[in-house]
């Protein structure tokens, strides 16, 4: 019987040190406001794909169908929380396109980590169908800029595509 709980004391203590240690593994921490990195765009025909990275310190991104109260409602800025925006290359320099009546913005659904570590990493893509290009005549190239805005309001960083040579 010694030896039975001698063994048993040992399995114990190691389960504890393998817990303590997996335990204190650090969790990595992120600032609060949303932050983006450009990964992709893809063309296809007259569709893409746009897929950026993202990291979150507290873990707040994306509405529900349901949040659709102020600051979300439908007339609000905030009813959308992923903005793309194509900017046109004008003589050497990145000038906005505003398309007439067609945004560019969508809604991400919510996203939130269960448990105490709130913290969100990932990527988020959108398929882009059709693909509304407009060019000015002035210009063979474009670019996609996008920003996110959490449920805190937080904007994210603007970060961009690559530059679109289109013939």
């Amino acid at each position: 019987m010694n030896a039975a709980m001698g063994i048993w004391t040992k399995v114990v203590v190691v389960l504890f040190v393998v817990g303590a240690a997996l335990g204190c593994r650090k969790t990595e921490k992120f600032p609060i406001e949303p932050e983006l990195t450009f990964k992709s765009f893809e063309l296809f025909g007259d569709s893409a794909s746009l897929t950026v990275s993202f990291t979150d310190g507290d873990g707040d991104i994306g509405l529900d169908d349901s949040d659709t109260q102020a600051p979300f409602d439908t007339a609000s800025a905030y009813y959308n929380n992923f903005f793309l925006e194509q900017e046109d290359l004008i003589n050497g320099v990145w000038t906005p396109y505003v398309f007439p009546g067609l945004p560019l913005y969508y809604r991400i659904p919510r996203i939130t980590p269960n448990g105490q570590n709130k913290t969100l990493e990932g990527d988020i893509s959108v398929a882009i169908d059709p693909l509304p290009l407009s060019i000015s005549q002035l210009s063979d190239s474009i670019r996609f800029s996008v920003k996110i805005v959490d449920r805190a309001l937080h904007e994210s960083n603007v970060v961009y595509s690559n530059q679109i040579i289109l013939d």
